[in-house]
């Protein structure tokens, strides 16, 4: 799986306002908090916006704040808004991917792996990563020293 900017760039800005305490953040100051590229950044907000995770104010007391409570966005969420779907095959979903012959059961594979990025994903939160607190799961896996292999 690759992480898209749009994706990391959004979560990192999540997690700022979750950071924040309900606060109005300027878009600037999230910009300069996670070093982002702030134009790029105001695209990404704005499609947050219309999908209810974040809200915003304009004007000099303005910004933007998380649009419900950061125990209630999962990392999973924020990827769906920024990219689409977890796993997808050739732009379809793996359950509509047909194949013959010697590779008949590569269905099979990938819809093994949206399981499981949908286990990870959809059980951690802003409020986790925010927190340090993330679920069981992230932190087993992450205690694998092969997880910290590249290859």
């Amino acid at each position: 799986m690759q992480i898209s900017a749009r994706a990391d760039y959004a979560l990192r800005a999540l997690l700022t306002l979750a950071a924040s305490d309900g606060q109005l953040v300027k878009g600037e100051s999230l910009a300069l908090a996670q070093d982002l590229p702030l134009r790029f950044l105001e695209n990404i907000l704005t499609d947050l916006r219309r999908a209810g995770l974040v809200q915003s104010r304009r004007g000099a007391d303005g910004g933007y704040q998380l649009g419900r409570p950061a125990d209630q966005i999962t990392v999973a969420t924020v990827i769906r808004v920024t990219d689409g779907p977890l796993a997808s095959v050739r732009g379809r979903r793996p359950e509509d991917a047909c194949y013959e012959g010697a590779a008949k059961n590569l269905q099979d594979v990938w819809i093994a792996v949206r399981v499981n990025l949908r286990r990870v994903l959809e059980n951690v939160t802003l409020a986790d990563v925010a927190g340090g607190r993330l679920p069981e799961i992230v932190t087993t896996l992450g205690k694998d020293p092969d997880a910290w292999t590249t290859r």
